[in-house]
């Protein structure tokens, strides 16, 4: 028996709950013709898309926390996004939301990242302050719209609506989404806020998991978080020394308590609010997706503490630091002299009529190590360009 995309959306109408997208209700793609391959439906179409770009090779090398060369085992962008996928699809499942969808918006949501994380994207902000900034949810959009080159009748991906609408409507407590084009008076679908939540309880849970293995900080600095104190005695474990198992197990407890408390927090708000279709959840004054009172002010104690001790760890600012100064570097010395740059990024710079973008575009899409590699090649006289 072969499962053709329509036996698919049937099956997949009959599975999500009333407030689930549908594929089959898709308000389609920006540029036509573009049919519906028969073995898919569109949405795992768009995942099957985003996973074949450069962009997203590209994340295997770009900073989470950690510079690539400073360990084999720390998360980068591209752990990062199929954790964040992972964890999305394991709460739309739960909750009757489009695991598809989800997954599509999951691995779209960091394309736009610039290399050295949050340093590389405040960096280039601040050289791009009089042309317009740099947003990584912005770029995100850009590549899969503009940038990535596949198709010969139009540029970037040629998505569904609702992956886009997913990936400008991303929002943490770091990430605020402009979404002036894609109805922004309305929240982010079921499925888009399932991604928001998915991407900050990674980013917290695995974060912390580099910092412990790292050492830069430890089961002593953590005594007192809620958080801590509570994984701490659902393992029944009281000690401070941590080795490699136990870290584990505490990992995916944590991540398993966060899971369990998002799902049973959501699944009461959208019974409270009795909501029975996309619409209504896009129209609610709140957003149905996120933890109970109690976790979400654990949540943040924890995001706090990994902020003053880790993010701001005096290694990790050095390093951040540097990648400004380096980030700035090339952007300056590409502006001086265009005719450093590759030929296409020329060709786009003056088909545009302009260069700063241009610039920013093709130092957004570096990696960390091709970053380096390229400032060694503009400074260093003893580097072959």
């Amino acid at each position: 028996m072969i499962f053709s995309r329509q036996l698919l959306e049937e099956r997949e109408a009959q599975a999500l709950a009333p407030y689930g997208l549908r594929s089959r209700d898709s308000r389609g793609r920006l540029h036509r013709p573009d049919p519906e391959p028969e073995d898919r439906t569109a949405f795992q179409r768009d995942r099957d898309r985003v996973l074949h770009t450069t962009a997203f090779r590209r994340l295997e090398y770009k900073t989470q926390v950690f510079v690539n060369y400073e360990g084999d085992y720390y998360r980068t962008r591209l752990t990062h996004t199929l954790e964040v996928a992972q964890i999305g699809r394991t709460v739309a499942r739960a909750l009757g939301g489009n695991e598809d969808l989800v997954e599509a918006i999951c691995l779209s949501h960091d394309l736009g990242h610039p290399p050295f994380g949050h340093s590389g994207e405040m960096a280039l902000n601040r050289l791009m302050e009089h042309y317009g900034g740099f947003d990584h949810n912005k770029q995100s959009l850009r590549i899969v719209t503009k940038l990535e080159r596949r198709y010969p009748d139009w540029p970037g991906l040629n998505l569904t609506w609702e992956v886009r609408e997913g990936i400008v409507k991303h929002e943490t407590e770091y990430d605020i989404a402009d979404a002036t084009e894609y109805e922004a008076d309305k929240r982010g679908h079921l499925e888009a806020q399932i991604c928001n939540a998915a991407d900050e309880l990674a980013y917290t849970a695995h974060d912390l998991d580099d910092g412990l293995r790292s050492g830069l900080i430890t089961p002593a600095d953590l005594r007192g978080l809620e958080l801590w104190e509570r994984v701490r005695d659902s393992l029944d474990w009281h000690t401070d020394t941590l080795d490699e198992l136990t870290r584990h197990r505490f990992i995916r407890r944590l991540i398993g308590l966060e899971v369990e408390d998002l799902v049973r927090a959501t699944d009461g708000r959208l019974t409270a609010a009795g909501v029975g279709s996309v619409e209504a959840v896009q129209r609610l004054a709140h957003n149905v997706i996120g933890w109970s009172d109690g976790l979400a002010a654990a949540n943040r104690e924890l995001k706090r503490f990994l902020f003053e001790n880790m993010y701001r760890h005096y290694r990790v600012v050095r390093m951040q630091v540097k990648a400004e100064h380096l980030l700035a570097d090339l952007f300056q010395g590409y502006q001086r002299e265009p005719a450093q740059l590759p030929p296409a990024v020329q060709q786009r710079a003056a088909a545009k009529g302009d260069l700063p973008r241009a610039i920013c575009d093709y130092i957004a899409g570096m990696t960390d190590r091709f970053a380096l590699d390229e400032h060694y090649k503009l400074f260093d006289p003893y580097t072959l360009p």
